[in-house]
């Protein structure tokens, strides 16, 4: 899981500055969603932008039109945290909604409150926020008319277009609600180890491609309309649920929204639709030096062409 979230806190004050910086923005979003990657990482550009917009201070949410170039945009008063975007007309223009991260997170925190604690490491820890909740309900906080949701960590870099990520949403089974590949470490081979002591003939965290590795959240696609219907899942978002689930396997994580779909995946695999290792191949190579060395390579193994790099723990990306 990335250290960073494509979702940012957002300040700005003047207005010239305001119009300014959702220029930056359109330019950066456009690029990302239509041009494809061509080997570019735009983590740098969002970066650069959260650092521009500290000590800045504004409310409310943005919307915007630009054309496909990024050469025109119309500005709307606002602040610009989380994006999203649907066509307009099939001129080119599209409509982009900068959503406000602190309304999100007052909506989010009811549904995520008491699952919090078995999924992150305590009050004032980094995944401890709900925000890093936000993929688990963001069906019930979407307006209904958006149905589908690539959310992407930062840390990422594109060796191709992203739109075939769009094309994964075709290959969803029935049921299927979360798109998402697996956990490229033994991280969970360690989470579960009361379980797997006790459970000595279980596939729960073992190795691909016939174990259960758990998920890295680093690249998710939500189809929102088959999460709002689906009544196992909105079942296991129940709290009393969660601590069920959490108590047969003895499980207390840290990584926030991965470590619920990684719970409930071990009963409930029918509910996402796995996406290649080609498509999230994580870098980091921590529990390799951290007591699973012997394993590590059953889990780190990603045959085929990388579309998509995740360099997680602030692992260095390759620059070709």
């Amino acid at each position: 899981m990335g250290l960073c979230r494509k979702i940012v806190q957002s300040k700005a004050s003047l207005r010239s500055y305001h119009f300014g910086l959702l220029f930056v923005a359109a330019l950066a979003v456009f690029a990302f969603y239509y041009l494809g990657s061509n080997h570019e990482n735009f983590s740098s550009t969002t970066r650069r932008m959260k650092e521009n917009q500290a000590g800045k201070s504004s409310q409310g949410d943005v919307q915007l039109t630009a054309n496909l170039s990024g050469k025109k945009a119309a500005e709307s008063q606002g602040s610009l945290p989380f994006a999203n975007s649907e066509p307009e007309d099939t001129a080119g223009k599209r409509t982009i909604i900068f959503h406000d991260v602190d309304t999100l997170t007052q909506k989010l925190f009811p549904v995520v409150e008491g699952m919090q604690k078995h999924f992150s490491s305590g009050s004032g820890a980094y995944y401890s926020d709900s925000i890093f909740f936000l993929s688990v309900a963001m069906h019930r906080i979407m307006p209904p008319e958006m149905t589908r949701i690539v959310q992407l960590d930062l840390d990422l870099k594109y060796m191709s277009s992203i739109r075939s990520l769009f094309g994964e949403f075709e290959k969803f089974q029935p049921g299927a609600v979360i798109g998402i590949a697996r956990e490229m470490q033994p991280v969970y081979r360690h989470t579960f180890w009361q379980y797997r002591r006790e459970n000595p003939k279980t596939k729960v965290g073992d190795p691909p491609p016939d174990g259960l590795p758990g998920f890295n959240s680093g690249v998710m696609l939500l189809n929102l309309e088959a999460m709002r219907q689906s009544e196992r899942y909105n079942q296991l978002l129940n709290m009393e649920n969660v601590r069920k689930l959490a108590e047969k396997y003895h499980f207390k994580g840290h990584l926030g929204d991965q470590d619920f779909f990684t719970l409930i995946g071990m009963e409930y695999i029918d509910l996402f639709h796995i996406l290649d290792c080609t498509n999230n191949r994580q870098l980091c190579t921590w529990w390799r030096d951290h007591g699973y060395a012997e394993v590590f390579d059953l889990y780190f193994k990603c045959d085929g062409q990388v579309k998509i790099y995740h360099g997680n723990c602030n692992t260095p990306i390759p620059d070709d």
